[in-house]
């Protein structure tokens, strides 16, 4: 079942045209917690693309929600999400040496 949610997902903030997209099922670390017992999953989200540049956090956030918010709160109780820019990955790579 989560197979196909992360897939789901992937299907979804493919819209968005990444350079790069990572999903992490994390629902395992949150085993017992309230909002999974329903079977909502625990997702984190790593995506850089192009429609990000210039975009506040909160900017960014809501395209990736606007993809996925019909999943909420039943299929994804919760969604932890970094988006970035390609830009802001080439200067984190960069100041990392």
């Amino acid at each position: 079942m989560t197979d196909d949610r992360v897939e789901l997902i992937r299907e979804r903030l493919t819209a968005l045209a990444p350079d790069s997209l990572v999903i992490e099922d994390e629902s395992h670390l949150h085993a017992g917690h309230a909002g999974a017992q329903g079977g909502a999953g625990h997702y984190r989200v790593r995506i850089v693309a192009s429609c990000f540049k210039g975009l506040s956090p909160v900017a960014r956030h809501r395209l990736v929600y606007d993809r996925l918010s019909d999943l909420m709160p039943h299929a994804i109780h919760a969604l932890a999400i970094d988006a970035q820019s390609p830009a802001e990955t080439t200067s984190e790579k960069s100041t990392a040496h």
